[in-house]
């Protein structure tokens, strides 16, 4: 069976029809009036947009066989103690004595990470940054800085994939310029619809992505970004002295999130060359990536928890940077005080322009 075809008004959504009085495209509904060479073009530019091809080359895994155990035992070679780690553990402490170990094993073969960002904030410096941030808080209760308890801190490199890529961006809007008049007793509005097309390079290095189950992908992202600049060839001994995991996510599985990341960022280095329009929608996004390579780092953590009234409060704190992000509780006795204070403060605004505009008019 043939396909139809409607043209459909971008405005509220009525079927175009060809106006034989102004050889345009006009809609019965809202009056407006399209250009048809506009909407043929529109139409071609349309079938011919390429989708998104967003495929990438990822790093094969090479696994060892005690790779593969889900538990391992090791001797702490400081005081004999025995060390248990799981399987994703790449550096941690002895239990007993607080020797730092690095489990080479975890990070050999395609394991090995590429780069490091090796930590730039201290232990101290994190807890006072924990004080700090607190005390920004105004809603947080009273008693949660005096009562709360630094239960743990621990510094973790944690392991990130960073995307580098070219991009072909073709980007399809709907723009429009309204304008007003009076005339009589009426108010009339024009609103003018414009089709607009961008097309672009962008290029990407270094798009992060943790390879952890154990870390939220949120609150990592939160914590960015690291200066890739600083980052240093990769040697076990910017571990010591911290936790590190290897990945247990791969890098075709964090593909997706690094793809919607990338697509958002051109569609806005796009935006922001399309000005001069009341309003601007995408109509249709098309991406494609070249060159696409996937890198393999370990990036810096603190990871620090408090307890308070039997909860516990996780916090992440950028190793290198020192931004901080996490959750907290709240006073909803200070809430209410504060947005009630604040709502007076706009009603009070409020009846004053009042006051003065009847003095006006």
């Amino acid at each position: 069976m043939p396909g139809m075809i409607d043209y459909k008004c971008p405005c509220c959504g009525g079927k175009v029809e060809f106006d034989s009085g102004t050889q345009q495209m006009k809609c019965p509904y809202c009056d407006t009036v399209f250009d048809i060479d506009a909407l043929k073009s529109k139409d071609e530019a349309l079938a011919a947009a390429e989708p998104d091809a967003l495929d990438w080359q990822t790093p094969e895994e090479q696994w060892s066989g005690a790779d593969a155990a889900e538990m391992g035992l090791y001797i702490c070679k400081s005081c004999g103690g025995e060390i248990v780690a799981d399987d994703n553990t790449a550096a941690t402490h002895c239990p007993y004595c607080g020797n730092p170990v690095i489990l080479s094993g975890r990070l050999s073969g395609g394991l090995k990470p590429e780069y490091v960002i090796p930590f730039q904030i201290t232990k101290q410096q994190a807890k006072d940054a924990l004080k700090k941030f607190m005390s920004r808080k105004k809603l947080l209760p009273k008693l949660f800085s005096e009562d709360s308890h630094l239960e743990e801190i621990k510094g973790m490199y944690v392991p990130f994939w960073l995307f580098d890529a070219e991009t072909d961006v073709q980007i399809h809007y709907k723009a429009t310029r309204s304008r007003s008049w009076r005339s009589g007793d009426y108010r009339y509005t024009e609103t003018q619809v414009f089709d607009v097309f961008r097309a672009g390079n962008v290029g990407f290095t270094g798009v992060p992505a943790d390879g952890s189950s154990k870390m939220p992908d949120d609150m990592m992202e939160s914590i960015e970004p690291f200066d890739f600049s600083l980052a240093k060839p990769f040697q076990t001994a910017y571990l010591s002295g911290y936790l590190a995991d290897k990945y247990d996510v791969d890098a075709e599985h964090c593909v997706e999130r690094a793809n919607e990341r990338i697509k958002t960022s051109a569609a806005e280095a796009l935006r922001e060359t399309v000005t001069g329009y009341a309003s601007v929608t995408p109509e249709h996004v098309g991406v494609q990536v070249s060159q696409g390579k996937v890198r393999y780092a370990l990036y810096p953590v603190w990871l620090l928890t408090t307890s308070y009234q039997g909860q516990q409060y996780h916090f992440a704190m950028n190793g290198q940077s020192g931004k901080f992000v996490g959750n907290m509780p709240m006073d909803k006795g200070a809430y209410w005080k504060w947005r009630l204070i604040y709502s007076g403060l706009i009603g009070a605004a409020a009846w004053v322009v009042l006051y003065f505009l009847s003095y006006i008019f």
